[in-house]
């Protein structure tokens, strides 16, 4: 079985994104810049930015997060996310989620210009996506396709199975598989016989939230795994996928930690460059 190693994936990206950086500051004597607000002290929100910031800089970014308190009014985030739709220095705006509950999350997504939307929520970049044009597309799904691209280049006519259905990784995924002639089937935790669906996939993505829930005899030889689970439990962080079970019979398979989540954030840094270039057009 080939362990799908995200840390080792995500710094090569990194690499590469760090060179069209260079290449992209000499041509335009600017660099892409990325600004993220954070909202609140949710560890795992502050670690995360942390991170951001980290690999941003890394690669050349101009890097910047916009910190408010817990009480921040609605208008105040509203109004600093149209101060930077028109500031030139700025090519991605990323809110961090989740929000505050008195924060409407569909005011603030509406809110950020879709050309600099790096999350790729914005309702315009779904469309797009769906619609096969250009849009830039959820950093975690991006992830995953990318890592499945480096086990199988040609995913033509592949069946694929996606565990779970939401706007920020499910749907996305399907539409990425869809392009690459994939048949997708889109499951979730209501689905009726989950096990029989995932023994038909040559790809299973499993995002549902639910603890090692795809055990060793869903999965059929060869098939690769892509774990974005994360969960906490007695027994430590684990994914959706029972890794030990699921590792004895996958062709590849991703850890939790050290898969997806790598990634994740390589991706956010990708779709900020590609904000940038498509803004100097």
């Amino acid at each position: 079985m080939i362990l799908i190693d995200g840390k080792k994936a995500a710094a090569e990206l990194r690499a590469e994104l760090k060179q069209e950086v260079t290449e992209l500051k000499g041509k335009y004597n600017k660099v892409p810049g990325l600004t993220v607000i954070l909202i609140g002290d949710l560890t795992p929100s502050q670690i995360y930015v942390r991170n951001k910031e980290k690999s941003a800089t890394e690669v050349g970014l101009k890097s910047e997060v916009i910190r408010y308190p817990d009480s921040v009014e609605e208008k105040t985030v509203l109004e600093k996310i149209k101060e930077l739709n028109i500031d030139e220095t700025v090519s991605g705006i990323l809110v961090q989620l989740p929000l505050p509950k008195h924060i409407d999350k569909k005011k603030v997504i509406e809110a950020i210009d879709p050309s600099k939307d790096v999350d790729g929520f914005h309702p315009m970049n779904v469309g797009n996506l769906s619609s096969g044009y250009e849009s830039s597309v959820p950093c975690t799904p991006l992830g995953c396709y990318l890592l499945i691209k480096k086990i199988e280049p040609n995913l033509n006519g592949k069946k694929a199975v996606m565990i779970g259905r939401s706007n920020l990784n499910g749907k996305p995924m399907t539409q990425l598989l869809l392009k690459e002639n994939c048949t997708v089937t889109i499951t979730h935790s209501k689905t009726k016989d989950l096990k029989a669906e995932c023994l038909e996939a040559d790809i299973i993505i499993a995002a549902v939230g639910i603890p090692e829930l795809v055990r060793g005899d869903w999965v059929k030889k060869d098939t690769i795994v892509i774990d974005v689970g994360i969960n906490k439990t007695d027994n430590g962080i684990v994914g959706d996928v029972h890794f030990d079970e699921v590792s004895k019979n996958a062709k590849a398979l991703t850890p939790v930690p050290g898969g997806v989540g790598p990634m994740t954030i390589a991706c956010l840094l990708k779709n900020t460059i590609e904000c940038f270039k498509r803004s100097q057009i």
